[in-house]
């Protein structure tokens, strides 16, 4: 920026103290552009958006314009907001990355089919106690809740947990891979 335009933003600003609306429309407009900048050349990669910086930013120097020294310049005062508020933008993005779906869809492989036949399932259920069966089935081929098989069933939650994590076990050794 230049000394010519320092001193433009300094005398607008001074004028907006003052009381002039004007002036403090042109200042803000101009100090907009500049933050604006400012900000877009240190946002690399998306997560943050540079407008929400420079709303911030203008905000903050509603806010605190009578922290302003008049007898100082402007510009790097305008600078340690901006500077600050980019800050608090990348800390409340945190370490989150936001990538869209469609960015990266097609390098997701297509779901695969289910592996297992219901003859399959069938067979494997047949090698268990009644008990065992009636669990597994609830549990894993039906997708019901534990609570739900338990009551279903008229067993506590415990002996459900254990019959489901037996059966599984049996069918594991018998039809399992190493």
């Amino acid at each position: 920026m230049s000394a010519l335009a320092e001193d433009e933003l300094a005398r607008l600003l001074r004028a907006a103290i003052a009381g002039d609306e004007n002036a403090y429309e042109r200042f803000l407009d101009q100090a907009a552009r500049c933050v604006r900048g400012f900000v877009q050349k240190r946002i690399v990669k998306g997560g943050v958006d540079p407008e929400d910086v420079v709303q911030e930013t203008l905000l903050a120097i509603h806010l605190k314009r009578h922290t302003w020294r008049e007898d100082g310049p402007v510009m790097p005062w305008i600078y340690a907001i901006a500077r600050h508020k980019l800050i608090d933008a990348f800390r409340r993005q945190g370490r989150r990355i936001h990538v869209e779906i469609g960015d990266v869809a097609d390098s997701y492989a297509e779901p695969e089919p289910d592996a297992v036949s219901e003859l399959e399932i069938g067979r494997a259920l047949k090698t268990l106690t009644p008990g065992q069966r009636a669990v597994v089935s609830a549990v894993s081929v039906e997708g019901h809740s534990i609570g739900e098989t338990a009551m279903s069933l008229g067993m506590s939650d415990t002996a459900v947990r254990v019959a489901l994590h037996r059966g599984l076990k049996a069918i594991f050794r018998r039809f399992g891979t190493n």
